[in-house]
């Protein structure tokens, strides 16, 4: 057996693992994200100065390792880590408590109602762009670690039926990009979404692209591929591409708010199709029944047909990000929103739950019903701990005068509609967004991140053996690829730069 033969073997037939541990692995980062700004305020009120090496080796830390760990030495350990990181955000926070500087003699409960009448003042909401750098760094770190040993089998991705922790990846990719996708963000005349859909047209062609480069690519270095993920010549670039195509014209016909139906309506509709017609014997054993790869059809019938899946999670990701956008007026009101996103993910879960028992299990090859449930309530369970995270790092804020967090809130004495005279909570220098942030170097240049990933995970796979490699090697190697990445993309960022090109 040939050295590509072993690798794709290695990463091909596995059945995945519970959907509680994928949703405890996604829940860590978030109290990461949370100790990380506790750290920052603390560190500030106790005299310390940040240099940008200091802030990059902060977030790396509290960002990056114990994504690389989660995957690795402590993947059979996530509660123990939950419980670590959550008593050190506990401390953290007491501290800060103790050491407050505003409202010192005044007792808990008044502290927070005046809190809960805070006003925000933020062009964006901070957890959707930790959310996508999230997925973003868990793809990273998953798509060179699943060559590893090291690397659990059961967080590789799923053959035909089950959730392994990648299976996630590419449709919280596409939700993170539903949520802050043109149409969301920006407000329409009805004359002008034809104007839209031409502009979306013409923002494919990179992906065309880099979908065609990577295929020449693979191809002709002869690198591995797991055939069942997406087919032949199809991959996750071409998914992207039908994704945003479609959904520019469902937004077209059916108004933006209504999206969340489009997306229930395509769920149901493909799942009947896949029980009542052939087409979920044409996925699995194409058009001759001996899954033959004859013709673009048979070739790439996995990458083609679970298109319709990932267009139905895209629209979930458009009525999530209409929601999550509008703009609110103090905090409590972002409370609430926490609430109903944390609400709307445990009953999915229930939804979830019924739909495996009785219709059919996750599978990513197809992108079922279940599979689409499931991405989508991960997603909001990832939102909501993400919000609830930045809503305990605001009440930081509020109890530390001048406290900066790059990536987070900021705050205004009182939710008072004319901001000329509210009384400002934060020095001057907050409203400039700190630049010392590698959260916001990635989101950034999100696209780059990922394609410098591929590209150096690609050229690690050819100079290493993956295979045989020790722990240590393992360690070493994932986190100094990481480290690699995350500085060129830090690195671009302190020069104010961002790459793009269509």
């Amino acid at each position: 057996m040939s050295q590509k033969q072993m690798k794709e073997a290695f990463v091909s037939n596995h059945n995945g693992t519970s959907v509680l541990e994928v949703t405890q692995g996604l829940c860590l980062p978030a109290v990461c994200v949370l100790c990380r700004g506790l750290l920052i305020i603390l560190s500030q009120h106790l005299g310390s100065s940040h240099t940008w090496r200091t802030r990059f080796f902060i977030d790396f830390v509290f960002l990056i390792v114990p994504l690389v760990a989660t995957l690795t030495i402590l993947s059979s350990f996530a509660l123990v880590e939950h419980f670590v990181v959550i008593i050190l955000g506990a401390v953290l926070f007491y501290q800060i408590y103790c050491r407050r500087t505003c409202y010192t003699r005044m007792p808990v409960q008044k502290v927070l109602e005046k809190f809960f009448k805070v006003s925000l003042e933020s062009e964006y909401i901070p957890a959707i762009s930790c959310f996508r750098v999230i997925n973003g760094a868990f793809t990273a770190i998953a798509i060179l670690a699943v060559d590893f040993p090291l690397f659990p089998r059961r967080f590789a991705k799923t053959e035909l039926y089950g959730t392994g922790a990648m299976d996630f990846g590419v449709g919280g990719f596409v939700f993170g990009t539903a949520v802050v996708s043109p149409e969301v963000r920006r407000k329409y005349t009805e004359g002008s979404r034809f104007y839209y859909f031409t502009k979306s047209l013409y923002s494919v062609w990179p992906l065309v692209f880099l979908g065609v480069g990577r295929l020449v690519t693979v191809k002709s270095i002869g690198y591995q591929e797991h055939l069942t993920e997406y087919g032949v010549h199809w991959n996750f670039f071409f998914t992207l591409i039908v994704v945003k195509l479609v959904t520019s014209l469902l937004l077209i016909i059916f108004p933006l708010n209504k999206s969340w139906i489009v997306a229930i309506s395509i769920t149901v509709l493909y799942q009947l199709a896949l029980d009542f017609t052939p087409l979920k014997r044409l996925i699995l054993y194409g058009t001759d029944g001996s899954g033959t790869r004859v013709g673009l059809l048979n070739a790439n019938r996995e990458g083609i047909i679970s298109t319709l899946g990932y267009v139905a999670i895209h629209m979930a990701g458009v009525q999530t990000g209409l929601y999550v956008l509008k703009k609110r007026s103090n905090i409590k009101d972002l409370v609430q929103v926490a609430y109903c996103i944390l609400l709307t993910a445990l009953s999915l879960f229930i939804a979830l739950y019924i739909v495996q028992a009785n219709v059919e299990v996750v599978s990513r090859r197809m992108a079922n019903s279940a599979f689409c449930i499931w991405i989508v309530a991960s997603s909001l369970i990832l939102l909501s701990s993400l919000l609830l995270g930045d809503i305990i790092l605001s009440f930081a804020k509020f109890l530390i005068k001048g406290a900066l967090v790059p990536c987070s809130w900021k705050l205004i004495q009182s939710p008072a509609t004319n901001r000329k005279y509210s009384e400002p909570l934060v020095c001057e220098a907050e409203k400039k967004e700190p630049s010392l942030c590698l959260i916001t170097a990635m989101n950034r240049n999100q696209l780059i991140f990922f394609l410098l990933s591929n590209v150096t995970t690609g050229l690690i796979n050819l100079l290493i053996d993956t295979l045989h490699s020790s722990t240590l090697r393992t360690l070493f190697v994932l986190n100094l690829y990481m480290f690699s990445n995350c500085l060129i993309i830090y690195a671009l960022h302190l020069q104010d730069k961002t790459i793009k090109f269509w």
